[in-house]
């Protein structure tokens, strides 16, 4: 029997830096989750996701309001229970509690300390990929990703996006994960993937501990 493949991996970055697509050709690559004759479920969760409110780009455990903390946490806690019941599978985050750490900080101006947090999934093996690009590929991203955003307002000062990816770098070389900066300047996923295959695969990050 080969070595069952589990990696866990958390996608960071700001936006247009492809995280989403990343992750889904990671989760559909034969290096990162082994060969496949047919499509089956294996999970891609996400920070991002708007579930605190009942309307689209609504709150959530990114940028949920300080009302909302404790459901905030006890969602992340939740989150790691389940991670730690079933370790022996890959799990593909896109964004998680940086994503958190920078929204408050630059929305709300408070600070959360996850170390509870990250050494739990530290001793269950996930590691960050953080997805960066130069601040001239921006505005070729945003093109891209114009002509298919039901959301193109969010997208109106590429500034924010660059000033945003420094606070990811500062705050992600704080973490206690081990991590990667991979450049997606030529907007190349394939690339991209191979790079983080390789990484995983020479840290040991494609197996359980």
């Amino acid at each position: 029997m080969p070595e069952k493949l589990c990696p866990k991996v958390i996608l960071e970055g700001t936006r247009l830096t492809f995280k989403t697509e990343i992750a889904f050709a990671l989760n559909e690559s034969p290096r990162i989750v082994g060969p496949r004759k047919y499509r089956y479920h294996s999970p891609i969760i996400s920070a991002e996701w708007c579930a605190f409110t009942n309307f689209p780009w609504g709150r959530g455990l990114i940028n949920f309001d300080a009302q909302e903390e404790e459901r905030a946490m006890e969602t992340y806690r939740t989150w790691l229970h389940l991670f730690e019941l079933l370790p022996y599978y890959s799990w593909i985050i896109d964004r998680f509690h940086i994503s958190t750490q920078l929204f408050q900080q630059q929305v709300h101006d408070r600070k959360y300390n996850f170390q509870w947090l990250e050494q739990s999934l530290k001793n269950l093996g996930f590691r960050l990929i953080f997805c960066s690009r130069t601040p001239d590929s921006f505005q070729q991203a945003l093109e891209k990703r114009l002509q298919v955003s039901g959301n193109p307002a969010q997208y109106q000062d590429l500034d924010v996006f660059i000033r945003e990816q420094e606070i990811y770098r500062s705050l992600i070389a704080k973490s206690a994960l081990e991590a990667l900066e991979v450049d997606v300047s030529d907007n190349d996923i394939s690339r991209v993937v191979n790079v983080v295959a390789d990484w995983l695969e020479q840290t040991g990050g494609l197996w359980a501990s």
